[in-house]
């Protein structure tokens, strides 16, 4: 198998679930789980469609209270195939002998390869191929081709191939007593052409719905016109289709599907616009051949080669395969933003948290425009969050941590606890941090892409709002002639509050305090380089006093930063008092503790006593912030910070972590990367093998990591390869461990497309021939040069020397 090719053979319905996630096929539209197409949602299957952006609403009562909660739409499932001979039972694999079974996902090329091979209680053998896509290039389409080969029998094969509207909401076990119903108002029908329509509405959110489908099958590498009969059974409509085989022949059928929503943009209305789609659609090959092209076009500007084992390559092209899938160039024109798992599951509801922090570097220097149109979700629910502040009796912006169709908290008010059974109130909404996250990603777009217009026109005004909000967050406390933030929960989900006392939240989070302060200071910069008419506009707009600017400045020089022990940064106030955890006993006794949280709520305990964190909180400001930045931080606020204290800080908080999220990989990766190398590869396995090996126990089957996916890319590119923009130049520090073989990706810097090469300490930067344009600067230590288009540069960083474990 090339590094190209992931796949799985033989059939293990423990493990199907995974697989379907794994295998899901998207366009940044709508994604559909690598479910057989013969199968409905059971202990085993779970077909799954989504589409980007249509969420509906439903109210549950859950231990006594009436819970709303939103969620992505489970729509109807387009793939239905399935097939009987003889009349018989239709196929499952559960009742046969299967004697070969094989998934091929096909990353160069988007398909799913489907091989099955079995004996059923006939003792007829027969083989299965199937392959299927979702179109890049014409978001609205998909396809399914069987082939069916009777190996040693002969009789009167029937397909069933339809659309099955059947579907709830049900693929996450711990969700399972909210009510699932999403679609309502069910219409089936059969056109004059012979294509299969199902149409619906969301219950609440009232977005229409329409799948079309159209049917054709081939024998001898003919169209056969075959019997067919319109079946119409409830909320399913298909086709039986039946041909008579003889023994070694093979039948193929043919299905192209269209799916279409009344939020769709140029669009009438869904049922017309799918029929028309379906009607006019080429054949399945010719549709192959665009569809082929469409995602060459992704590989060669988000093209990300090792040369070091065919296994990392491998898992690296699959995060990249499945981050296109989920934010693909059909995103520019829909007003999406980065679902946490992506379109590949039900988990999380399909909510929008803060994994564009993670994302966006991926994105923003190979395609801007996408990471534009993932701040613009942001900009178009500037409102809302304004209104979320007010509510709260503060000024400027509050944007939610979970976000869905229209920018309120979506947070979860209970969550259910699977060891113990119990439902437990929810507090991870105090998690304000999400606005500076929104901060940081306009911060560094805007500086990655120069994209000024942007900045100027939307960027700002939401930086400004984040930042009055913060402000205000913050008070001042006379006794330590300094401001403080009480009451948020951090990036460690753990603690929502202190041990014994009902009020929720924790203060003075490092984390959030910190970031606060670079918010004050970076708003007021913007505030004063925007051009002056804008910088008036805005002003006058907002209502923006130079008192509250002062105040801004005023926060960042003395916000207050919790310290413990020689040089540590408390993860907020308190936290050294806590007590230590028994890590090793808990190992012991459970094994895998990434949710320690779970198994400590079950032994009736509460991780908000111990000094132990699910994922990096204190971490992320290294990750976030260049040691430099965040020691000009600290020293701007009176925290003099030694350089030596930071890997005490990186080691005290790292012997505390369970992991309990794939992003805590990510981010200890990245901050071991500079001084203890080995650990950082060991972590960046982690992150590689998160999804693909099911490294959270059971989560994949879900929906993929997407942020974590997006994270080893980020990882291999600003971290290992040191590539970031600052200062109006493409800047390289290259740090690649040699473990890794060498590196090439493409990048497009101020719109010229670049090929980047690094090994160990060195980096080639080779622009693309084309038309005159203005040269591009590229620097590298203390070198920087000017490239053209059809130029090359050659960096090394040799002289130069960096502590390593392994030496």
């Amino acid at each position: 198998m090339s590094s190209w090719l992931f796949g799985f053979r033989g059939f293990d319905p423990d493990d199907e679930g995974r697989r379907e996630a794994l295998c899901t096929l998207g366009n940044g539209y709508f994604a559909t789980r690598g479910a057989a197409p013969e199968c409905t949602a059971d202990d085993v299957h779970y077909p799954g469609t989504y589409v980007a952006g249509c969420y509906n609403r439903l109210t549950t009562e859950v231990a006594g209270r009436e819970v709303e909660q939103e969620s992505v739409v489970n729509m109807p499932n387009w793939l239905l195939l399935t097939f009987r001979v003889d009349g018989g039972p239709w196929l499952d694999l559960r009742r046969l002998e299967v004697l070969d079974h094989e998934q091929e996902l096909d990353l160069e090329r988007g398909f799913l390869v489907r091989r099955l091979r079995f004996r059923d209680e006939q003792w007829r053998t027969t083989r299965l191929v199937q392959h299927r896509f979702a179109h890049m290039a014409a978001p609205h389409l998909a396809g399914l081709d069987t082939t069916l080969v009777a190996e040693d029998w002969s009789g009167q094969v029937t397909f069933r191939c339809g659309i099955d509207g059947r579907v709830t909401n049900s693929g996450v076990a711990r969700y399972r007593a909210l009510d699932s119903q999403h679609l309502t108002d069910h219409r089936t029908f059969e056109t004059a052409t012979g294509i299969v329509v199902l149409h619906a509405r969301t219950s609440q959110s009232g977005i229409r719905v329409a799948e079309a489908a159209r049917s054709q099958v081939f024998a001898g590498g003919q169209p056969s016109d075959v019997a067919r009969s319109l079946v119409q059974q409830g909320d399913l409509i298909t086709h039986d289709l039946t041909v008579q085989l003889e023994r070694g022949s093979e039948v193929r059928v043919e299905k192209i599907a269209s799916l279409r929503t009344s939020r769709d943009a140029a669009s009438t209305e869904p049922v017309t616009e799918a029929v028309d789609e379906v009607r006019c659609a080429p054949d399945f090959d010719e549709l192959c051949r665009s569809h082929t092209l469409a995602w060459a076009r992704l590989h060669r500007e988000f093209h990300c080669g090792l040369s070091t084992s065919e296994e990392a390559q491998r898992a690296v092209r699959l995060h990249l395969f499945h981050l296109l899938q989920t934010i693909s160039p059909t995103s520019g024109d829909l007003d999406v933003g980065v679902p946490a798992r992506g379109l590949h599951g039900e988990a999380y509801r399909g909510h929008v948290f803060w994994d564009e922090l993670f994302v966006l570097p991926t994105l923003t220097l190979r395609r801007p425009r996408l990471a534009r149109t993932l701040l613009m979700y942001r900009y178009r629910r500037l409102g809302r969050a304004r209104r979320a502040a007010s509510e709260a009796g503060l000024p400027g912006a509050m944007f939610p941590w979970q976000s869905g169709s229209n920018g309120r908290e979506e947070s979860q008010q209970l969550h259910l606890n699977p060891r113990s059974g119990r439902w437990l109130p929810d507090h991870t909404h105090l998690q304000r941090h999400v606005g500076i996250a929104i901060a940081h990603n306009i911060h560094h777009y805007h500086r990655a892409t120069g994209d000024d217009e942007f900045l100027s026109e939307f960027g700002a005004e939401m930086l400004l709002e984040i930042t009055r909000f913060f402000a205000a967050l913050a008070h001042y406390d006379r006794s330590r002639d300094r401001y403080v933030i009480r009451g948020v929960v951090g990036p460690d989900e753990y603690h929502t509050g202190y041990p014994g006392q009902a009020r929720p939240g924790i203060d003075n989070n490092a984390y959030t305090n910190i970031m606060t302060a670079w918010l004050c200071r970076t708003a007021a910069e913007v505030l004063r380089e925007l051009p002056t008419e804008r910088r008036h506009e805005l002003v006058e707009q907002l209502n923006l006093r130079h008192g509250e600017i002062d105040r801004w400045k005023r926060i960042a020089q003395r916000m207050y930063v919790p310290f413990h022990g020689n040089g540590i940064i408390s993860q907020f106030e308190g936290y050294d008092q806590l007590a230590e955890l028994d890590w090793d006993g808990y190992r012991r006794r459970y094994g895998d503790i990434h949710r320690l949280d779970r198994i400590l709520e079950a032994e009736g305990d509460d991780p908000n006593r111990y000094q132990a964190s699910k994922q990096a909180d204190v971490l992320m400001l290294f990750y976030l912030l260049s040691a430099e930045e965040l020691g000009g931080l600290l020293e701007g606020l009176g925290y003099p910070m030694p350089a030596d204290t930071i890997p005490a800080n990186i080691e005290y908080y790292l012997q505390r972590t369970s992991h309990g999220s794939t992003l805590s990989a990510v981010v200890h990766a990245w901050v071991l990367a500079r001084s203890h190398r080995h650990r950082a590869l060991e972590f960046f396995d982690h992150v590689l093998a998160a999804d693909i090996h099911d490294t959270q126990r059971g989560t994949t089957s879900e929906g993929v990591h997407l942020a974590a996916m997006a994270g080893s890319i980020d990882l291999l590119q600003r971290c290992f390869a040191g590539i970031e923009v600052r200062d109006g130049a493409l800047r390289l520090n290259p740090l690649w461990p040699t473990e890794l073989g060498d590196l090439e990706l493409t990048l497009r810097y101020q719109g010229q497309p670049l090929t980047i090469t690094v090994t160990g300490r060195t980096a080639t930067v080779r622009t693309a021939p084309g038309p005159a344009r203005p040269p591009i600067t590229c620097a590298c230590g203390i070198r920087s040069v000017l490239l053209g288009p059809g130029e090359t540069a050659r960096f090394s960083l040799e002289h130069r020397s960096w502590k390593d474990d392994s030496s």
